[in-house]
């Protein structure tokens, strides 16, 4: 039972219930429909990363769907949150990759984007011996990696919100959907 095929989406709901909240976000991600199952980070080999509009044709209302999921909630009024999905894919389609979770309050998109990015790539560049310095920044190893010709994509999916300023629960999600 290896997917094929997996898609990124993202979404953020607000309402007065945390729970609803997050069904919400679900919604507005696409995938509330799912009874989603959490699965560790593992980018399997030889997997296809697809559009989201292609893999949710793929899929029926109720179906068990395994994820990678990151989830953030806040209903303290005008705190930045975050959730995203890091993803590295190595170029030898018979090699696994990774996918990583981070959730974060006062990070910009584009900053958790990176980070969750630079641990997806992280985690595959020491499985694959490629040498780094971990303090060096994520576009110097970015440099590096790509150079080794060994990592032949990496990216995120990002969700971030301001809370609610009257006080609702915002809850943002990011995920990678596999399809079997």
């Amino acid at each position: 039972m290896v997917p094929k095929k997996v898609f990124l989406t993202k979404g953020v709901g607000k309402d007065k219930e945390k729970l609803t909240s997050f069904e919400k976000a679900l919604r507005n991600a696409g995938i509330a429909q799912f009874n989603l199952v959490s699965i560790s980070s593992i980018f399997p080999p030889g997997c296809k990363l697809i559009p989201k509009k292609e893999g949710l044709k793929l899929l029926k209302p109720g179906q068990i769907v395994y994820t990678v999921i990151s989830r953030n909630s806040t209903n303290e009024p005008h705190r930045l949150i975050t959730a995203s999905v890091g993803v590295a894919i190595p170029k030898d389609p018979n090699q696994y990759g990774y996918l990583s979770e981070h959730e974060g309050f006062g990070e910009t998109e584009e900053k958790a984007g990176d980070y969750a990015e630079d641990l997806a790539a992280t985690m595959l560049a020491t499985i694959l011996g490629l040498e780094f310095d971990p303090e060096s920044s994520y576009d110097e190893k970015k440099e590096i990696w790509k150079m080794s010709g060994r990592i032949i994509k990496t990216t995120n999916i990002t969700q971030s919100a301001i809370g609610d300023k009257n006080g609702l629960w915002t809850t943002v999600v990011a995920a990678a959907v596999f399809i079997l």
